[in-house]
């Protein structure tokens, strides 16, 4: 038995506990609460098993799947930056690298590199694995607002401009996703005044 390896990787598992008491912006589908960091790792995992058949390109599922559970633990240090803060959006990259440097350096050598290695590949988005997990993180808070009735973004007065621009890779890791997303989860909350257009509710 290795005592140090052991030692090391339980340390990590310990540290992300800490990424249950995350709390995100946006709402459960039933709107009773916000859903914490962790929560959305999982629904995220659980629907690229599910849709992984319409990405763009064949991707290596448990691959995506890891990014996926890996890419916000950097929030345990560097916090939740919501997506149309655009304040936070200016420090939230030396934040969550600087993140990465500490978590992952907390596992042995061989497993920190790969994680940190996956971190910054999810961060690049260049192969498809990493752009189908943009895809995921950006939809599957979009299908819980739709769901809550825009809940979140009538709180902080999102208009459908910042949507669009937040989502402008989204279709390189699955066209037949956005598509479907744009249909189903936008179109129905600019109806109804859930999303503002034009500055306007």
């Amino acid at each position: 038995m290795n005592q140090d390896r052991l030692d090391r990787q339980f340390d990590f598992c310990r540290e992300i506990d800490k990424e249950k008491e995350i709390t995100r912006q946006t709402y459960l589908a039933d709107a009773s609460r916000k859903e914490g960091d962790a929560e959305h790792a999982w629904h995220m995992a659980l629907m690229t098993i599910l849709l992984s058949e319409y990405a763009n390109e064949k991707i290596d599922v448990l691959k995506t799947v890891t990014i996926l559970l890996i890419h916000d633990l950097v929030e345990i240090d560097a916090g939740d930056t919501y997506a149309y803060d655009g304040q936070g959006k200016e420090t939230q990259k030396a934040r969550e690298t600087a993140a990465a440097e500490r978590i992952f350096s907390i596992l042995p050598p061989d497993q920190g590199a790969r994680l940190h290695a996956l971190w910054e590949e999810f961060e690049a988005e260049q192969t498809p694995e990493a752009k189908f997990a943009r895809t995921m993180d950006n939809i599957q808070p979009m299908m819980l607002n739709a769901a809550s009735d825009g809940k979140s973004w009538v709180e902080h007065g999102v208009q459908l401009q910042q949507i669009l621009q937040r989502n402008a890779h989204t279709a390189e890791g699955s066209q037949e996703l956005w598509e479907y997303c744009v249909q189903n989860f936008l179109q129905l909350n600019l109806d109804n005044g859930h999303i503002q257009k034009d500055g306007k509710e």
